[in-house]
């Protein structure tokens, strides 16, 4: 037990940078399958309006510890605002594996992944951030410490579709800037017959042929295909060595997933939208995973990422988080079953997921395919205030007095 109490819990609810173009491209996605596409309006997508909730605790004693809500959703912020905030309101923010069981147990009812498991993670990330400013010490160092100097990254961007030469040039620019592994994006699915496969194709050629055969590719299929269509890509792709196939099934199929791991010529990951240790747990028993991509503040924040750590080194199984936030790269830094890290560069457009770059400072930026962790207090990250009030859709504050 420690001396420090819980005494403010705000929530505030972050729109998108601008509108991410990326989404509105013939990119591959969940709604791939769907016939009827959602209405549109300018402007907007069917991630909706909330990018990102923000999460600050304040502990009676004025230290403030910072987490996100991951999944591009406003609904983490509902479930703190209601369920979470009046609960631990002078609640030890030490006690991290107590306070995880009370919310685990409290949102049951509600089911225990997508939103529900966001929230839960925020408040846990925004612990560990104070826990490791009150004694002075980095995140890294609460949960086992540094494995190296630095870390090694992959980039995570080539978007380009209809240009090729456009995706060429990317390529090149990032091979440059000193990444050794890089990962794109598919555009095509079952729907787009054979003519799509052989864009897919394109895709992967056009990045091969661009960087050589010594930087290392993977690319992102994030949730559109099925199992026959992925196989089938996979056959057609082998010979550009990819190093994964990312995420072409949902969470849910994980017999999918299995199949692809034994029949596949081509290593396959995801795990970006799978939540806690037993659903980890349930792909790990299946062998459905080559490695895995949490997200930590998806997944149950920084207790439960450590959880699922553990049961992949158990099998030898790689954990590459998603996204390169400070959440993440903490766990990347101290497990031993970590090797690198993605990492979403500085640049515009903004699809989302770099969002992190203009409402925080410290983020830590590659040099020449690697980071180095910071080595200041908690997570090592600032509020970018104005950028915050910029962006914000609505905050809601729970304190003490209120839960009196």
């Amino acid at each position: 037990m420690s001396d420090q109490r819980i005494a403010r819990i705000t929530t505030t609810q972050l729109s998108f940078d601008s509108t991410p173009t990326t989404l509105e491209a013939h990119l591959v996605s969940p709604l791939s399958a769907v016939r009827r596409k959602p209405a549109s309006t300018p402007g907007r997508t069917w991630f909706g309006d909330c990018a990102q909730v923000l999460v600050e605790i304040e502990t009676e004693s004025g230290i403030v510890g910072v987490g996100t809500a991951g999944g591009f959703s406003s609904v983490p912020a509902a479930v703190i605002d209601q369920h979470l905030a009046p609960m631990l309101i002078g609640a030890d923010p030490f006690n991290v594996e107590s306070n995880w069981d009370l919310m685990y147990r409290a949102t049951s009812r509600l089911g225990n992944g997508g939103a529900t498991m966001a929230g839960i993670s925020g408040i846990d990330i925004a612990c560990y951030d104070i826990m490791g400013k009150a004694l002075g010490v980095p995140v890294h160092d609460l949960i086992g410490g540094t494995k190296q100097d630095k870390i090694p990254v992959y980039v995570s961007r080539l978007y380009a579709l209809d240009d090729l030469d456009e995706l060429a040039r990317e390529a090149v620019q990032w091979k440059e800037a000193g990444f050794r592994t890089m990962k794109q994006r598919f555009g095509f699915t079952a729907a787009d017959g054979v003519k799509g496969m052989r864009r897919n194709v394109d895709l992967i050629r056009v990045v091969r042929e661009a960087v050589g055969d010594d930087i290392e590719i993977a690319a992102d299929a994030y949730m559109g295909w099925d199992v026959e269509y992925t196989l089938a890509m996979a056959r057609e792709l082998e010979k550009f060595n990819l190093k994964w196939i990312e995420e072409p099934l949902l969470h849910h199929d994980i017999s999918g997933y299995a199949r692809l791991c034994r029949e596949s010529p081509i290593p396959i990951s995801h795990g970006e939208h799978q939540f806690t240790r037993y659903g980890f747990a349930r792909v790990i028993e299946a062998q459905a995973a080559h490695l895995l991509q949490p997200d930590v503040n998806r997944v149950g924040g920084i207790t439960e990422a450590r959880r699922i750590f553990a049961l992949a080194a158990a099998h030898d199984i790689p954990v590459i988080p998603h996204s390169n936030e400070l959440h993440n790269l903490h766990l990347v830094a101290s497990q031993i079953n970590a090797p690198f890290a993605e990492y979403f560069p500085d640049v515009e457009p903004d699809t989302g997921n770099e969002l992190f770059w203009k409402i925080f400072d410290g983020n830590p930026r590659a040099t020449d395919g690697f980071i180095e962790m910071p080595s200041g207090p908690g997570l090592g990250l600032t509020i970018n205030e104005h950028k915050v009030r910029e962006l914000t859709l609505t905050t809601r504050e729970h304190t003490s007095q209120e839960s009196a």
